[in-house]
């Protein structure tokens, strides 16, 4: 009955915000305006997809009343050397959140944040 979920975050700059998804690897699969600024782009890593979405399209467009900032959702990126990972984009000056520490013996997981405040996790197995 579905099929292909991916999750849309909300931004008010939905350039800068597909950007800073692509500059960590992930490619753009859609765009709304195909030219010009976006109000919409797809974007997807490995089989993870995301879009981002225009604050002011999803209201003007579709009625819903999205919260444009803040700590609403989670992007969490898998990696093999999350103290690295941190490390370079933190030194890019992407907001850090949390520092990387061990959690449950298992993992290591650091947290940064896109341009809109979204979390983004950066694990790796132990």
């Amino acid at each position: 009955m579905f099929r292909d979920p991916q999750v849309i975050l909300f931004s008010k700059d939905v350039s800068r915000t597909s950007e800073f998804y692509t500059g960590l690897g992930f490619a753009e699969t859609f765009r709304v305006p195909t030219e010009g600024e976006p109000i919409h782009v797809d974007l997807v890593l490995d089989s993870y997809k995301i879009g981002i979405a225009s604050v002011a399209s999803t209201r003007d467009d579709h009625g819903l009343d999205p919260v444009p900032q803040g700590q609403r959702a989670a992007v969490i990126l898998w990696t093999d050397d999350t103290a690295a990972a941190y490390a370079e984009l933190t030194a890019n000056g992407v907001p850090a959140l949390a520092a990387p520490h061990r959690w449950l013996d298992r993992l290591l997981i650091a947290w940064v944040a896109d341009p809109d405040g979204n979390p983004i996790q950066i694990v790796q197995q132990l």
